[in-house]
């Protein structure tokens, strides 16, 4: 029998959701959309992926920028593509979706001749089944005869392998032709077809899953009892029934009187503020349970604490929990019934969903402003042109490779800055006004920093703050502050954040500098993705400030070590310290790099090629010594 490296293979629906920002408002008056994955069986497998699942999906998507846009989020969700084909003649679906009230989520659909409904027989690849330990189709594409006939050869292969089989009923009249275009809202319409439909599949699946009203449609009936009875009697599958805020319940064998006489699990209190997606939630969170084999009670409480998740939180995909959050949650317990503004869960919720492996980070600095508009020869267009000559000659170093990356500003370099999205590199962009103290943004950011929702989400903020533990509380809580809103105002446009102390320029250090302001700042609410410190003298320093952040943060993504323009050997011996620290993941140094070619090219006195290919080869030599020292620091710890 072939190896079971998948845990979970989604069939069906791969669209882009627009959700409309604005809340409480009709669709009709939306002024700005979010942008996320959606479609059940790709909400679903990025939930199980976020739980620890190894998670697949079989779909189809345009050969555009959002079909490339789903294939790159599943890669970065940990989904595997190889079942998703690119269809060369029909656009990706897309939905416009709103949340209005309560009650009521306006949707629409746009699906017609969409890449997903293009599904085929053809695209069903045995071997990608025969790795799968479930198989899990979504009733939408049960409701067209080529689409049904690439589910069915799915799940005829997913018996012959030793696949378990679970269907998300997943009804929405309106995309099996029972209901009207403006009508994407409703869930339930009567339908003997619709039912007939569903009836004949239904012996295929060991776990079938829905709402009462899906249930209604399955089984043709809108008593629930009834509906439920009339399933049984075509399928043996266990039945996991949602009944909204009164949790859910798993039905194996015989069907009980009441569904409250069924196995149920807790129950979690919250507020409603969206349900779209949240079935997808709690089918994600039931699948953990499910595979993992869990008793029903717990299952169910994983479904229902994932699917508390989703009704709290904007969008679909983006408000599913990671395992670790999750456990979090059962741990600590609910402190607000409005998920969304708990403070410590959103925290864990960020950072333990963050995307990209940055356990490298090789980072070339050039988002110098102040120190190259001091140079002979400078202007504002020379230094852009500067500027896309550093950005050369770091890609000319990563390569194809991961683990480096580039701070670059958006005054200066904002040609260089633009040119690096999509490239692969980690991008930081600068803040602070230069040598500012106290700190000052730049102006182009806005007072209430209203322009980062004009940044690439790519961009990482990034803002130095010249500080020190003797500073007065007047220019701390300055700073401070200043650090807070930035923070803040990052967060809300999904940019993660560094944040780059040098105290050293402003009085004395000693062992516990650095970890003092380390703590000040997360006393002050600041919870930084990524910590930039200068070099530390001693291991006690470094020790005590990695302790400063995994007490308050054991999430972060870590430290990179600044080169305030030492020369090469004594950031060698800095990095040899560093090194020991797995906390510590790299480095990111600029003048060391590039201030001997930028005085040179400024002057006219180096041509660009000697330029880029001078800066190349140092910022090789520093990624080389950082990997040595790092292996050597890793010998030695073992």
């Amino acid at each position: 029998m072939t190896e079971k490296s998948l845990d979970v293979v989604t069939i069906g629906r791969a669209g882009v959701d627009l959700y409309g920002a604005q809340i409480g408002g009709r669709l009709e008056d939306m002024g700005s959309f979010e942008k996320y994955i959606g479609g059940s069986p790709t909400n679903i497998a990025c939930g199980t992926a976020r739980l620890g699942l190894r998670s697949a999906l079989i779909s189809r998507v345009g050969n555009e920028h959002m079909g490339r846009f789903i294939l790159e989020q599943l890669a970065r969700e940990g989904v595997a593509t190889e079942g998703v084909k690119t269809d060369p003649e029909r656009l990706t679906a897309l939905v416009i979706l709103g949340i209005r009230d309560e009650e009521q989520f306006p949707l629409i659909f746009y699906r017609e001749n969409c890449a997903d409904m293009a599904l085929c027989e053809d695209d069903i690849d045995e071997a990608l089944i025969a790795k799968a330990r479930s198989v899990v189709p979504t009733g939408t594409h049960l409701s067209h005869p080529r689409t049904r006939a690439a589910v069915l050869k799915a799940l005829e292969l997913a018996g012959k392998h030793g696949a378990r089989r679970a269907l998300d009923i997943d009804y929405r009249p309106n995309l099996w032709g029972v209901a009207g275009h403006g009508d994407g809202e409703s869930r339930f319409v009567e339908s003997a077809a619709v039912t007939a439909s569903l009836q004949e599949v239904l012996h295929h699946f060991d776990l079938i899953v829905g709402t009462e009203e899906e249930f209604h449609i399955a089984g043709g009936s809108t008593d629930t009892m009834e509906a439920l009875c009339n399933v049984r009697k075509v399928s043996d599958a266990v039945l996991v029934c949602k009944r909204g805020p009164m949790g859910a319940v798993a039905i194996e064998g015989e069907i009980p009187g009441s569904l409250d006489d069924a196995q149920s699990g807790p129950g979690f209190p919250i507020e409603v503020f969206n349900v779209l997606g949240a079935g997808d939630g709690f089918f994600s969170g039931l699948l953990k349970g499910w595979l993992d084999g869990e008793d029903w009670p717990t299952t169910l409480k994983y479904a229902n604490a994932c699917g508390a998740f989703a009704v709290s939180r904007h969008g679909c995909t983006p408000a599913y929990p990671s395992w670790e959050e999750l456990q979090f949650f059962f741990e600590r317990g609910i402190l607000r019934p409005d998920l969304r503004n708990d403070v410590a869960l959103e925290q864990v919720h960020w950072a333990t969903n963050r995307k990209g492996d940055w356990s490298t980070m090789r980072v070339f600095a050039f988002d110098h402003r102040l120190q190259l508009e001091e140079m002979e020869g400078y202007s504002a267009e020379k230094g852009g042109a500067f500027k896309e000559l550093c950005l050369k000659a770091a890609k000319a170093v990563a390569g194809e490779a991961p683990g480096y990356g580039i701070l670059c500003d958006n005054r200066i370099g904002r040609r260089a800055l633009h040119a690096a999205s999509g490239s692969g590199l980690w991008i930081g962009r600068p803040t602070e006004l230069p040598g500012s103290r106290p700190l000052e943004l730049e102006p182009e950011l806005g007072v209430d920093m209203g322009q980062l929702k004009e940044w690439a989400r790519e961009n990482v903020i990034k803002v130095l703050c010249f500080c020190h533990p003797d500073d007065d509380a007047a220019t701390r809580a300055a700073q401070e502050e200043k650090v807070r809103t930035l923070f803040t105002a990052g967060r809300r446009n999904g940019l993660e954040f560094l944040l780059e102390i040098i105290p050293s320029k402003v009085g004395p250090v000693d062992e516990e500098t650095t970890a003092t302001l380390i703590r000040q700042f997360y006393a002050a609410g600041v919870y930084p993705d990524w910590w930039k410190l200068e070099p530390l003298k001693s291991a006690a320093a470094w020790e005590k400030a990695i302790a400063a952040i995994e007490e308050n943060d054991p999430h972060t993504r870590g430290i990179v070590v600044l080169g305030l323009d030492a020369p090469e050997a004594e950031l060698a011996a800095s990095f040899d310290v560093a090194a020991g620290y797995p906390l510590v993941k790299g480095f990111a140094v600029g003048r060391t790099i590039f201030g001997d070619a930028a005085r040179a090219w400024m002057a006219g006195r180096m041509s660009d090629a000697a330029a880029v290919s001078q800066m190349a080869e140092r910022y090789r030599r520093l990624c080389d010594i950082w990997d040595g020292a790092r292996a050597k620091a890793r010998r030695n710890a073992a």
